[in-house]
């Protein structure tokens, strides 16, 4: 079996996300688990703007929950 390994492994990050209305949907802390990745979960068929932030760094994004899309981002990176 194979899996994918983040390198923030158990560390907190400042994660906020929106919806395309300006909604908030997710502002708080989140915590990485073993594998260097948290779960988020977001009602289909959205699209969404992300930021998470960590020591400093930040990585912002826009996802979305269609039927199509993926559901496991790999992409976003700190800088």
């Amino acid at each position: 079996m194979t899996g994918c390994q983040g390198e923030l492994v158990e560390k907190e990050f400042d994660v906020y996300i929106e919806d395309m209305e300006g909604n908030v949907i997710l502002d708080e802390k989140v915590k990485s688990q073993s594998n260097g990745f948290f779960d988020l979960w977001l009602p289909r068929d959205k699209t969404y703007q992300i930021k998470i932030k960590y020591d400093g760094k930040v990585s912002e994004s826009e996802i979305s929950t269609f039927e199509n899309d993926g559901t496991c981002i790999t992409t976003m990176q700190l800088t």
